[in-house]
């Protein structure tokens, strides 16, 4: 594996190509998207017809842009899709007119409150159309006609989603989820598909406990789609992270799943606390990115989310001003080593028993002292040890006995190598 460093200005130049692309809830966008990620890793590409029924929803029309723009009386475009493809409102309805400024105003959207930044908006499940531009772009245009033109389609299609397996030493399942829904916004969401990405590639390196499922799906319904067509497969999912948000410079934020002591809350809880990171754990609420699926009551699974400041917590979150510039390779390389040890705790997170429980069996014949000999910490090695023969009464896991000692997971899971490799407790 490259230089964390390095690994960051790969996520970046990735988020980088994938930021000019016009993604939507389907379309060849989001074809295209994945098209680019499958050079990274090799996907598994699902097509679900319009029309399916998904749970209580049900999948809708495709929606593609060639082009779009408003042209003054010159035909000059004072607003163009070629230039951002946030200039439109996701999903518009096809739109060819002339009309004056009056009319116009009231499908177009602004944020006042930064003029020259430029909003993101949507349409999914209404017919509409719309543009969305810098207020200083509107407060300068005059009165008078102006040319409309939304080349778009919406037509019986498919949604589309993506997999990618890292297989591991048992068929349990830890699933990795985040969407691809959202056009030009590098934080929200492409940050979370490239650490997503680098993610699944650091975990091939070795094989996992567990076996690892990526998802790149569109928001919500990509989720649903994604739940309702692997109704068998939800028994296996032990545990699960919604990644999102993973670039712009702000302090970690854990949300916790809504079983709230589920195995991956106390995974990060503890990760984020021992590496003495600034970070924030909040507490499960039903509105953000698809852990809100995956924890519905009917599924309840222990998925929680990792991002940097969560969705709507920074000035530039759905606007032009979340570009590249604001999200920065050590932020994602920081994003992505949280998640490589948390899933290094969630792999080596066993129960053990005691093989010889009536007093403390003599450590020192069997060598475990000796091996210790001259190590820096050895005291801690010791101790960590004493913790696993006495918690090991296969009621206990070692994240157990590293939170009731304060002892660091690693050096309790080495403790445990050894006592496993001497003969002195099993699994």
């Amino acid at each position: 594996m490259a230089p964390m460093t390095g690994v960051g200005e790969e996520m970046h130049a990735l988020v980088e190509r994938l930021y000019p692309l016009c993604r939507s809830i389907t379309g060849d966008g989001v074809r295209a998207t994945l098209d680019i990620v499958g050079e990274y890793l090799p996907l598994t590409v699902h097509e679900v017809p319009t029309g399916t029924q998904v749970l209580d929803w049900t999948v809708p029309q495709e929606w593609n842009i060639r082009d779009a723009y408003i042209a003054d009386s010159t035909g000059r475009r004072v607003v163009d899709f070629a230039a951002s493809s946030l200039h439109v409102l996701g999903y518009s309805v096809p739109v060819s007119r002339t009309m004056p400024l009056t009319e116009l105003r009231a499908h177009l959207h602004t944020l006042p409150e930064h003029p020259n930044w430029v909003p993101y908006r949507t349409s999914y499940y209404k017919p509409e159309w719309g543009f969305c531009l810098a207020q200083e772009t509107l407060d300068a245009l005059p009165d008078g006609d102006y040319e409309v033109r939304i080349d778009s389609t919406l037509a019986d299609g498919h949604l589309t989603y993506a997999e990618h397996v890292v297989p591991g030493q048992v068929a349990d399942e830890v699933i990795v989820s985040c969407h691809t829904c959202h056009p030009s916004l590098a934080n929200d969401n492409l940050a979370g598909i490239a650490v997503a990405t680098f993610l699944a590639r650091a975990l091939a390196e070795r094989t996992p406990y567990y076996t690892y499922r990526f998802i790149y799906a569109p928001g919500t319904i990509g989720a649903i789609t994604w739940l309702a067509r692997n109704a068998e497969r939800i028994e296996r999912v032990k545990h699960g992270l919604v990644l999102a948000c993973a670039g712009d410079p702000g302090q970690l934020t854990y949300k916790r799943s809504r079983r709230g002591d589920a195995e991956i809350d106390r995974v990060l809880r503890h990760v984020l606390a021992v590496s003495e990171r600034p970070h924030r754990v909040d507490e499960f609420t039903p509105y953000g990115y698809d852990e809100r699926q995956y924890c519905s009551p009917g599924f309840n699974l222990g998925v929680g989310s990792l991002s940097r400041t969560p969705y709507a917590g920074y000035p530039e979150y759905h606007t032009s001003a979340d570009d590249p510039d604001f999200v920065s390779p050590e932020a994602m390389a920081d994003t992505l080593a949280v998640c490589r040890e948390a899933f290094a705790v969630l792999d080596r997170n066993r129960r053990y028993l005691n093989l010889s429980p009536y007093g403390e069996p003599q450590l020192g014949r069997r060598g475990l002292y000796d091996a210790l000999g001259g190590r820096s910490d050895t005291k801690q090695a010791q101790m960590a040890m004493l913790w696993v023969l006495n918690l090991s009464d296969g009621e206990h896991s070692l994240l157990d006995v590293a939170e009731r000692s304060g002892l660091p997971f690693d050096s309790v899971a080495g403790a445990a190598d050894a006592l496993h490799e001497a003969g002195l407790i099993k699994t």
